[in-house]
């Protein structure tokens, strides 16, 4: 699946709430979700990692579509081979 496929089926089940909650809501639970993948990854506990994991991605999507980017195209920093060291 590629990125755009997820961020649209995201979209389509979950636009109309997310756009409704707004920004600032939406990343306190996108941020609750990387707390629970800190534990899960601190508590090396395979099972609930891949389920934060998910969840985090989830979350992001969700941010990206109530504020207008592309995942996909965004990302194309890191896929195109322009980029130089490290941050």
């Amino acid at each position: 699946m590629k990125i755009s496929q997820f961020q649209q089926i995201i979209a389509d089940r979950y636009n109309e709430r997310d756009t409704e909650r707004g920004t600032p809501a939406t990343f306190l639970w996108f941020i609750e979700e990387v707390g629970e993948l800190a534990t899960a990854l601190a508590k090396n506990d395979q099972p609930n990692k891949e389920e934060e994991f998910a969840d985090v991605l989830a979350w992001l999507a969700t941010l990206a579509n109530i504020n207008g980017v592309d995942l996909e195209k965004v990302c194309e920093k890191y896929t195109k081979g322009d980029i130089i060291g490290f941050k």
